[in-house]
C-alpha cells in the first residue's frame, strides 16, 4: 500500500497554496539519499509504552536522544551537555507542555489570575491560536511583548522569527518581575541563517519539521536545563497522549543520523570506502539563495510588493559569511489601493497567510518558501506579473 503524496500537482492554472510551511522542497534531496534514511520495523517492535524507565523522558528512544545530540554537536547551533532532551509530537505539543510547566499552578492560578503568555510582534500566528485553545486557567495570551505591563509572563521567542525571519532575543527583563522565556529555533540551521554562536537557553524547542523536511513524521523536541521543569513537561505530554510513536521516533532518528553521516565519517569509514557525501544543509541552502534571489527579482518586476532587507554573518558551521533565507518571505504589498494583501493576492490564485494573523499590518502576509519546485515557479511567475 503506497502512502500519501501529499498535496496533488499543480499545473499554470491551479490555485498555489502558500499559507502552510509545507516543507516538500527538501523531497529531491532525500529521493536521492538511498536507503540511507529508510527504516524497517518488525511487527512485534516498539510494542510498549515504555522506551527508557531510568529517563526522565521515559518514553524518549534512546537512539533518537542520541541523534538529537551529535546532530547539535555537528552543527553547532545549541548546547546539549547539561540538557534534557524531551521528544514531542511535533513542537507544538512541547510548546503546549513548557506552558503548561512554567504557569503557577492550579491552586496558585485559581487564587489570581493566568499567567501572561507574550511575544514580539509579528509572532508566530499560531502562538495565540494554541495558547487559548483549551482556555486553561493556567495561562492565557497577553499579545506583543512590546506592549506588554505586567510582571508575571512567559515570553516566547521565535529566532529566526517566524514570519519575518528576523534575529530575536527576549525584550523582557525577567530579573524585574515574576517572567519565564521559551526558545523556539525551529529554524535555526544553516540553511536558513549562519549559525552565529551555540544557543543555552533553558527551554530550546526544535522540529524534524524544518530542520530535515520531515513534517508529516510529527517530532519534536526540546532541550531543557532544569530537572523539575523537564518533568512537568514530561508530565504532560504524558496526560496529553501517553508518550510519542516510537515508530516516528526511529524514523526520526534515522533521518537524523543521515543528516549527520553528511558531516562527519562514520568510525567504520576509511577514506576508500567513503563515498560522496549527501548534505541536506548544503542542499538546502542553495534552494534557499535561489528561491530568494527569485523571489526578490519578482518583486523588483512587479513594482508592488516589498521585501525585508537581506542581512548576513559569519557561519560557524560552514566557515563562511552567509546571508539569511528565512523559511517564509514577509511579503507586503505597497499598491495603495491594497490594504488586505491575503485578499489581494487570492484574488490571483495564491494563498497566503494575512499579517493580522501575526499581530501586524494587514498589508503583509507570509509567503512559505518550502513548496516543491512546480508550485514555486508558478508562484513567481504570477506575483511578478502583477501591477
Amino acid at each position: 500500500m503506497a502512502p500519501s503524496t501529499g498535496k496533488p500537482a499543480v499545473t499554470t492554472d491551479s490555485v498555489i497554496n502558500l499559507d502552510h510551511g509545507d516543507p516538500t522542497m527538501f523531497e529531491e534531496f532525500w529521493r536521492e539519499t538511498g536507503d540511507a534514511a529508510e527504516v524497517v520495523i518488525p511487527g512485534w517492535q516498539t510494542m510498549s509504552y515504555f522506551s527508557d524507565v531510568t529517563n526522565v523522558c521515559w518514553f524518549l528512544e534512546p537512539e533518537l536522544d542520541r541523534q538529537v545530540r551529535r546532530l547539535h554537536r555537528v552543527v553547532g547551533n545549541a548546547a546539549v551537555d547539561g540538557y534534557h532532551v524531551l521528544v514531542g509530537t511535533g513542537s507544538t505539543q512541547l510548546f503546549m507542555a513548557a506552558l503548561y510547566a512554567l504557569a503557577p499552578d492550579a491552586a496558585a492560578a485559581a487564587a489570581g489570575e493566568p499567567i501572561s503568555v507574550v511575544s514580539t510582534a509579528p509572532y508566530y500566528s499560531s502562538y495565540p491560536a494554541v495558547t487559548d485553545f483549551l482556555r486553561s486557567g493556567l495561562f492565557r495570551w497577553a499579545g506583543d511583548a512590546d506592549a506588554f505591563k505586567g510582571d508575571s509572563y512567559i515570553e516566547l521567542v521565535c529566532s529566526p522569527n517566524n514570519p519575518d525571519g528576523a534575529i530575536r532575543e527576549a525584550v523582557l527583563d525577567p530579573k524585574t518581575g515574576n517572567g519565564r522565556t521559551v526558545h523556539d529555533l525551529a529554524y535555526y540551521w544553516p540553511q536558513y541563517t549562519p549559525i552565529t554562536k551555540r544557543a543555552s537557553h533553558d527551554i530550546m524547542l526544535f522540529t524534524v519539521s524544518k530542520s530535515t523536511g520531515h513534517a508529516g513524521t510529527r517530532i519534536g523536541w526540546a532541550l531543557v536545563k532544569d530537572r523539575a521543569i523537564a518533568r512537568k513537561m514530561t508530565k504532560f505530554v504524558e496526560l496529553n497522549t501517553i508518550g510519542v510513536s516510537k515508530d516516528s521516533q526511529m524514523r526520526a532518528a534515522k533521518v537524523l543520523a543521515a543528516v549527520s553521516d553528511g558531516y562527519e565519517r562514520r568510525p567504520e569509514q576509511t577514506k576508500e570506502t567513503m563515498t560522496t557525501p549527501l548534505r541536506l544543509f548544503d542542499f538546502g541552502r542553495r534552494k534557499m539563495v535561489e528561491r530568494w534571489s527569485m523571489l526578490r527579482a519578482a518583486a523588483a518586476a512587479s513594482g508592488i510588493f516589498s521585501l525585508p532587507e537581506e542581512t548576513s554573518g559569519f557561519c560557524n558551521f560552514t566557515k563562511e559569511t552567509a546571508a539569511t533565507n528565512p523559511a517564509f518571505a514577509w511579503l507586503r504589498c505597497d499598491r495603495e489601493d491594497v490594504e488586505d494583501c491575503a485578499g489581494f493576492l487570492r484574488g490571483h490564485k495564491i494563498l497566503t497567510r494575512s499579517g493580522a494573523q501575526f499581530g501586524a499590518d494587514a498589508r503583509y502576509v507570509r509567503v512559505s518558501m518550502l513548496d516543491r519546485d512546480d508550485a514555486f515557479d508558478i508562484f513567481i511567475n504570477r506575483l511578478s506579473s502583477l501591477k
